[in-house]
């Protein structure tokens, strides 16, 4: 009797459980981290950090338990903390309180299975560093430098600001070792600035009023567009002496209240993507939602663009795979990178490689199943996606 060809060809219906177990066990690079706690700290403290927007402590009568992200941890982590799935949220809460930050940590860590976390270092007394996240998780952890907390160091170093941010640029990428840098300008101003090249007197006489308010939270536009530029100048250069990648990762679009969400749209940063000092360079559109779609253009009309969903991926839990396959439809695919950018709880770290897991297996399998993709090409660009496109970008 004949094998029937639905079941026997390699696209068939094994081809989504092929997918759903490769999508398991592959090893990730997350590009894009922060550390995470290992002391430990109140109920509040935690679920404060369940909430991206809201800094404030929550009302007495709500709970960052009853959002897509609260949810997703009951159902997914509770299991590493010998939890039933869905354990309540009271439950939970005195499980972690009894097994300690430092333990949850130790457990969670490791089972997100990345190999390699490039850690922005430039927020955040509590965390862990990346040394310290590397020896809990496994893995290597990488330095990402932060261009406005640069900034803040260059400040009072003298009178010549534009020159000693430049040198303390490369000073400190070189003894961090980084492997890349990031600006939160998106938070600072928005993109809808003026993105041509500042002259060293106006840079130095904005450092000098910047100084005169204290010298705190630059948010002066022309000194966050000569960080930036300053940052894609030495990208170019390292890259014609001695091939270190160094991409510039902006933050885009969701994130904590103090951004104004509508001057985020990546679109707005396409004067600095046409002007010469970009032709070369690799920009990384970090998290993108709700602009997604508008990042997904932007990788495909520059060649230097890349983009990744992290972040967003947490907070939309049980609606994550809906994102994901948005980040399908128009970015190629050797521009999408994998991110967590968890920061705190080490339930996020896991989380984030765990949802893109599953989602990126189901989205990756309907493509299998409607026939518009072979099951070898759906695997591949899990591959890229995971960690290959990272190792090529940062230089790992």
């Amino acid at each position: 009797m004949a094998a029937d060809p639905a079941t026997s060809r390699p696209d068939g219906p094994n081809a989504s459980g092929e997918l759903s177990e490769r999508l398991q066990t592959i090893r990730l690079v997350d590009h894009h981290v922060h550390g995470c706690w290992l002391s430990d700290g109140p109920r509040e403290r935690f679920e404060n950090a369940l909430n991206e927007a809201n800094t404030d402590p929550l009302p007495e009568w709500d709970s960052a338990f009853d959002t897509q992200l609260g949810f997703a941890v009951r159902a997914h982590c509770a299991p590493l903390l010998d939890l039933p799935p869905h354990a309540g949220p009271d439950a939970y809460w005195a499980r972690r309180a009894e097994l300690g930050e430092a333990t949850v940590a130790e457990r969670l860590l490791p089972a997100a299975g990345v190999d390699d976390w490039v850690v922005d270092t430039g927020f955040g007394d509590e965390i862990c560093s990346p040394g310290q996240l590397a020896s809990v998780a496994g893995g290597t952890g990488h330095t990402v430098l932060r261009l406005e907390a640069l900034a803040e160091q260059a400040l009072p170093a003298g009178p010549d600001y534009a020159r000693n941010f430049a040198e303390l640029l490369e000073v400190e990428t070189d003894r961090q070792a980084a492997v890349g840098f990031k600006t939160v300008i998106a938070y600072r101003t928005g993109f809808a600035v003026d993105w041509s090249e500042p002259s060293s007197t106006a840079v130095n006489e904005a450092a000098r009023r910047w100084a005169d308010r204290g010298g705190r939270r630059l948010d002066d536009p022309l000194l966050l567009c000569f960080g930036i530029r300053t940052a894609l100048a030495l990208q170019t250069e390292r890259l014609a002496t001695d091939g270190a990648g160094l991409p510039l990762q902006f933050h885009v679009g969701f994130g904590d209240r103090d951004e104004d969400l509508g001057r985020t749209d990546p679109l707005l940063l396409l004067p600095l993507l046409r002007d010469p000092i970009a032709t070369n360079a690799s920009i990384v559109l970090l998290h993108c939602y709700p602009y997604e779609r508008q990042a997904g253009y932007l990788a495909q009309a520059f060649a230097g663009v890349h983009l990744d969903v992290g972040l967003a991926v947490n907070h939309l839990g049980g609606r994550s795979r809906e994102l994901l396959a948005r980040s399908l439809e128009l970015a190629p695919f050797r521009k999408l990178l994998y991110s967590s950018d968890a920061y705190g709880p080490a339930e996020l770290h896991y989380l984030g490689a765990q949802l893109w897991r599953t989602g990126t297996a189901a989205v990756l399998a309907s493509f299998v199943a409607d026939g518009h993709w072979s099951a070898a090409d759906a695997l591949r660009v899990a591959d890229l996606i995971a960690s290959t496109n990272a190792r090529r970008l940062y230089r790992l």
